[in-house]
């Protein structure tokens, strides 16, 4: 197949009404070429802006996970130890404090090694384009890896590093870099354009474990909800999908989710959502900064502050899962 570029952006670009759907074979050839850097400046901008404005088929993001599948670090599963879990964490923190760190460490405590990767702390400062947002909260959104740094967790910048820090840490965190140079490429787009693209979508469903860990997939809409359910369901992996907490993977501490398990793309366990009042909030760091938020997690590892009800329920159906053996057949 030899790829067409104007004409592979004239079938996405002619707005919501014109535009066609790629077949799965152009969208992993585009994509591949994409996350290869073999696609103009002009040319990549125009088609990430009008993959946005049109959003993606079900065929096309197949495509473009296939591409990725091939573009993604391989990582070895960790012997004698149950199956990693996989916390994407690429939204921070703009209105309250980034919880990810604690739902990482908390699971490290049973056994569980967990990687999370996710972007630089120097991209915290990106603007935030949600419109609803507070004009005030739309920069210096505080994410996982600026908590980490306060916790003594380094990102590691190579794959054997990840390696050993689950091995011997049992939690490690790869800048996006370290897992998929082409991906965070394309994510690091973003500040140029001013909008997300659908980069930022499969950036939550690489598998550096070739569909052997459980990755966690958060969402921030209902209508993200049932594309993400989809292509769990077409790619038959492990995951947990639930609504993130500002678009982090752990439960909302105030009110739980809806948290949905899958097991080779099977729905297997659901945890319905908190209706009505739930009484009292926990209590919860002071500020969102990374040092309160930090020193607040300390405390809840330490027993000196409480867990919240919702993040202790999310890491009971994550132990459920990691314990779960891994499938022979998994796909890439």
């Amino acid at each position: 197949m030899s790829l067409d570029l104007p004409a592979a952006i004239r079938s996405l670009g002619r707005g919501p009404r014109g535009a066609r759907d790629l077949e799965r074979g152009v969208a992993r050839e585009l994509f591949a070429a994409m996350l290869d850097g073999a696609v103009p400046d002009l040319e990549l901008g125009a088609i990430l802006v009008a993959w946005r404005i049109k959003g993606e088929s079900a065929d096309e993001a197949l495509g473009c996970l296939d591409a990725l599948a091939t573009r993604v670090a391989r990582l070895e599963l960790p012997r004698d130890l149950p199956r990693p879990v996989v916390l994407p964490s690429y939204n921070g923190a703009r209105r309250h404090a980034n919880l990810t760190p604690l739902l990482a460490l908390l699971l490290a405590r049973y056994g569980v090694p967990v990687l999370v990767h996710g972007l630089d702390a120097a991209d915290d400062d990106a603007p935030d384009e949600d419109a609803e947002a507070p004009a005030t909260d739309r920069f210096g959104r505080v994410s996982t890896a600026r908590v980490f740094a306060e916790l003594g967790v380094t990102p590691c910048t190579s794959v054997a590093a990840v390696e050993r820090a689950l091995v011997h840490a049992r939690v490690a965190y790869a800048p996006l870099d370290t897992l998929a140079p082409g991906l965070a490429r394309l994510l690091a787009l973003r500040a140029r354009l001013g909008l997300r693209s659908p980069a930022h979508l499969y950036a939550k469903m690489i598998a550096p474990y070739r569909g052997q860990g459980v990755r966690v997939v958060s969402v921030t809409h209902p209508d993200a909800a049932a594309r993400m359910r989809a292509l769990i369901e077409a790619t038959a992996a492990d995951a947990m999908l639930l609504r993130g907490t500002e678009g982090e993977p752990y439960a909302n501490p105030l009110r739980c989710p809806r948290i949905e398990c899958y097991r080779g793309g099977a729905l297997v366990f659901t945890v319905e959502g908190d209706e009505g009042s739930v009484g009292a909030p926990p209590p919860l760091p002071a500020a969102r900064d990374a040092a309160t938020t930090a020193a607040w997690t300390e405390g809840a590892l330490a027993g000196s502050q409480p867990v919240p009800a919702p993040i202790l329920q999310q890491i009971a159906c994550l132990l459920d899962a990691s314990r779960a053996p891994a499938r022979a057949t998994d796909p890439g």
